[in-house]
């Protein structure tokens, strides 16, 4: 299979938060493929739920000859070697060591199966996710919306806040 160049974003808002994103690069770069790119650390107040601790989220640009479900599961894999627990069901989101999602793949690359959804379905609503995205992709284009990253992030209402750590 020929490399594609995947974005993912990470999260944490438990434990040591900047150790457990370092850990999940390494161990993202030993699993599945090259880091080419890194935004900047931001932290973000959580989205989608109350909780006390905010998240340290990370975007990265990894080239990757895995598929998408294969990456899926190692990523999944790497959460719960980081500490995340989705054994008991809940509803809606939770506070987590890890969280790591696949937002883009390769040239516009789009899926909506049980296992992967390409592109990420609310990217566009997150605030902390463009930023970060802008930071090592401005210029790519949505596959749906037809819009770039940049274009996405003006016109985002998300007023949560996000700030470079």
């Amino acid at each position: 299979m020929a490399s594609e160049s995947v974005f993912i974003l990470l999260g944490s808002n438990l434990g040591d938060r900047q150790l457990l994103v370092n850990q999940a690069c390494r161990m993202m770069e030993e699993k599945c493929g090259k880091i080419v790119a890194k935004s900047r650390l931001y932290e973000s107040e959580p989205w989608g739920f109350k909780s006390e601790h905010w998240f340290l989220n990370q975007v990265v640009e990894m080239s990757t000859t895995m598929s998408p479900d294969e990456l899926m599961d190692m990523l999944l894999s790497i959460e719960k070697e980081l500490g995340r627990d989705r054994s008991t069901p809940h509803e809606g989101y939770v506070s987590r060591p890890m969280d790591l999602d696949i937002l883009y793949w390769g040239d516009g690359y789009i899926a909506d199966g049980p296992h992967v959804i390409v592109p990420h379905p609310r990217l566009h609503q997150r605030r902390f996710t463009l930023l970060p995205l802008c930071d090592v992709a401005p210029d790519y284009v949505h596959p749906v919306f037809r819009k770039t990253n940049r274009q996405l992030l003006d016109e985002c209402q998300d007023q949560g806040i996000v700030k470079i750590l």
